[in-house]
Order: structure tokens, then C-alpha cells, then sequence
């Protein structure tokens, strides 16, 4: 079969996992320190004043647009070079994506909508962590298929930007338009460059910086910086060969992928998950906010996403990812029910100055997040693989463009 294009990302989830340990791992201290003797150092060291932000600004604004740098540069491969290449492949995940954030937000509304002072919330669970659920899925190695993890990817982006979308939209009081106007004037002059031939790798990075800060300064989040700036980046198109050496994308993503594995989403998970867990009352975790939220990312995000696939495979709209079981699909559906970051920072915007809402809602994206975490993992990790022949007939059953990819490269022994 023709070789797929590898990228960096693919290659650390791939690895030996040592990535997603690591976010785990930091997680998981982070928890510690939270609820021990050590919680007035952890919350001083993330408040700490850097410049004009604080450290834990500089993590979850500035660290994890390079994050969604790297996401976005694999998927625009993927898209204009690989799995992606087609409307065909790319409808079934944009639809999951689209139902993943819908239905949780009407399971949300459904148990806490009575009261009118939590509706604000009704976006608290439709974003999907991708930093975690990558991190968890990268935990199972070989048994996650890589059809399975670009899958999982797609999904992910999609709803973020989802979310980010729903932020400007609803939740942002004030935008700076001239800041909103420069970021628009910045990624068009970088597309342009792209366009007519501009290949140095350092002046799209100079851009992606100056686009960061025009979006930061807009009011709209600006992680969404990575992704407009992965788009604008130019790709040169390598068949057979796994990279192009003048491909501006290619030399990028090789560059970034040791640095977002090994310290940033391990730096994301310790700034992130600390939640205080002291002093909540075993009836407080059935409150009607935090049930809402943790049963809008538990149960809302796999029914929606897992019913969007089921649908439109049925009916013919879209062909199921090659190589993956229903349950396999399943458990993706479940681990997109980890919120974390997103829900964290909509929690906070949804109820300003009310922090008695916004901790019920934390308490509610944990508890949501760690079920789906767990149970996504559980069923992935005993789901049997599907068998070879299966896959091939589901490759056989793709799009004319999906077709022309398995001819065989002479090139390949």
C-alpha cells in the first residue's frame, strides 16, 4: 500500500506513551498539591506575576497556542495531503463534532435549566481537552489505531474552535476591532506570502507571534492564534517521501513536536488540574450545576458523537474510520467527554464575580472529565481490534479519492 504521510505528532502518539505518562503524571501532582499542605505554594506559584501575564496565563494562553500550532499543522496535512483529502472523510468527524457540542449543551440545559441564574453555563460542556484526551489515548499505544487518533484529533479541533466561536459570540462582552482587524490583515499577508512562493521558515514565525498578540489584545481566546497560523503555513506537498526539506510545515511540525510532548502539555496538565477538593460536601456534587456539567461532558458528549457516527454511517452520509470497531468508536466518543481547559475557562467567563458558581462548575467538569477519562480508556484498552480483512473492506468502501491511495508505489518493497 501507498505509505502515509508520517507527521511528528503521529510519531509521539505512537511512542511508548512516555508523553501521556507524563501529562498524567503532572495532573495527577498537581491534585496533590491542591489538596495537601502545599496548596498556598501551587495556587502563588501559578499566580505569580511574569511580565504581563501570569505564569499560569503563560501556560494555558501563550504554550498552548503552540499546542494547537502543532494540531493544526497535522490536520492541514491531513487535509490537503493525506487521510483528510476529501469532503468524503472529513464530513463524519466535522459531524460528530457539531452533534458533540449540541447535545451536551441540551443535557445541560435539561437539568439545570429551571434555574435561570445557571443558563449562562449551557457552553460549559461542549468543548472537547485535547491535550488530555490525547494524552489518555496515547496511554494505549499500538491498540489505538492511527485512523482512531486523527479521528479523535478532528473531533477535538473542531469543537474547540466550536467553543472558541460560542466565546466571541456569547460570552465576550467587548471586542477590540482594531486588534480583531490587525490579526485579520496578518494572516492574510501570511496566506499571500504562501501564495507566491515565500518559503523561510522564520518569517511565518514572526507573523504567528504578532498574530498571537493582535488576538490576545481582541478579547477573543488566543489560542485560537495556533490554528489561523497553522492554515496560513505553507505545505509542500512530498509524495512517497516522508517530508519535504523546503516545506516550511514539514521542518515546523518536526521542530515542534519534542517541545509540546515533553513540557508543554506536562507544564498544561500541573497549571490546570488542581482543583480544590477540600471542603465540598458529598451532596454538593450533585448540585444542579455540577450534575449538568459532568453530565453534559459524560453523557451528552458520547451520545451525541457516537449517535452523529452511527447516523451517518447508516445512512450512507459517511464511511467509518478504516480499522476501528464500533467499539473503538465508542470509546473515542467517551473520551471526548474530557473537558478540562476549555470548560474550565468558560466556567469562569460564564459567571463572572460569582465564585461560588464557578467552583460547583469545576467540581462538575472533574468529575465529568474523569469519568470519560476513565471509561474511554477502559473500553479502548480491552475493545478487540478489528480484524485485518475487516479493515480492508471498509478501506474498499471509501470515496474514488480514497481509492487512488491504495495503488501500490513502486517505490515501496
Amino acid at each position: 500500500m501507498a505509505k502515509g504521510v508520517s507527521s511528528a505528532l503521529r510519531r509521539f502518539l505512537d511512542s511508548e506513551a512516555l508523553g501521556g505518562m507524563l501529562l498524567i503524571a503532572a495532573a495527577a501532582l498537581a491534585l496533590v498539591a491542591a489538596n495537601s499542605g502545599l496548596a498556598g505554594a501551587y495556587r502563588a506559584l501559578l499566580d505569580a506575576p511574569a511580565g504581563p501575564l501570569t505564569i499560569k496565563l503563560w501556560i494555558n494562553d501563550a504554550l498552548m497556542a503552540v499546542f494547537f500550532l502543532l494540531v493544526g499543522l497535522e490536520l492541514k496535512r491531513e487535509f490537503l495531503d493525506g487521510s483528510l483529502a476529501s469532503w468524503e472523510r472529513r464530513r463524519l468527524p466535522l459531524v460528530a463534532a457539531a452533534s458533540g457540542m449540541v447535545v451536551p449543551a441540551l443535557v445541560y440545559l435539561a437539568v439545570a435549566g429551571g434555574d435561570a441564574s445557571l443558563v449562562r453555563g449551557w457552553a460549559i460542556p461542549a468543548a472537547t481537552d485535547i491535550a488530555f484526551a490525547l494524552g489518555v489515548l496515547a496511554l494505549l499505544g499500538s491498540r489505538a489505531p492511527p485512523s482512531l487518533k486523527l479521528f479523535l484529533t478532528t473531533i477535538a479541533i473542531a469543537d474547540d474552535l466550536g467553543a472558541v466561536a460560542i466565546i466571541a459570540l456569547v460570552y465576550t462582552g467587548r471586542l477590540n476591532l482594531v486588534a480583531l482587524g490587525a490579526a485579520v490583515a496578518i494572516a492574510a499577508g501570511l496566506w499571500l506570502a504562501g501564495r507566491i512562493g515565500v518559503r523561510p521558515l522564520p518569517i511565518y514565525l514572526l507573523g504567528a507571534v504578532l498574530l498571537w498578540y493582535t488576538i490576545f489584545l481582541s478579547g477573543v481566546h488566543p489560542t485560537i492564534a495556533g490554528v489561523l497560523a497553522a492554515a496560513v503555513i505553507p505545505l509542500v506537498k512530498a509524495p512517497g517521501a516522508e517530508s519535504a526539506p523546503e516545506s516550511p510545515l514539514h521542518r515546523l511540525e518536526h521542530a515542534l513536536s519534542p517541545w509540546v510532548a515533553f513540557l508543554i502539555l506536562p507544564l498544561f496538565g500541573f497549571a490546570n488540574a488542581g482543583a480544590d477538593l477540600g471542603g465540598v460536601a458529598a451532596g454538593g456534587w450533585l448540585a444542579p450545576l455540577p450534575l449538568a456539567v459532568a453530565l453534559g461532558l459524560f453523557a451528552g458528549k458520547q451520545a451525541g458523537i457516537f449517535g452523529a457516527i452511527g447516523l451517518s454511517v447508516r445512512f450512507g452520509w459517511a464511511v467509518r474510520p478504516r480499522g476501528a470497531t464500533w467499539l473503538q468508536l465508542y470509546g473515542i466518543a467517551l473520551l471526548c467527554g474530557i473537558g478540562f481547559t476549555m470548560s474550565l475557562f468558560i466556567g469562569t467567563i460564564a459567571f463572572p464575580g460569582r465564585p461560588g458558581l464557578t467552583d460547583a462548575a469545576r467540581i462538575g467538569i472533574l468529575l465529568g472529565s474523569c469519568l470519560s477519562a476513565v471509561a474511554g480508556y477502559l473500553v479502548l484498552r480491552f475493545a478487540p481490534k478489528a480484524p485485518q480483512s475487516q479493515a480492508l473492506d471498509l478501506t474498499a468502501k471509501n470515496d474514488a479519492a480514497a481509492q487512488e491511495k491504495l495503488v501500490l508505489d513502486p517505490r515501496d518493497p
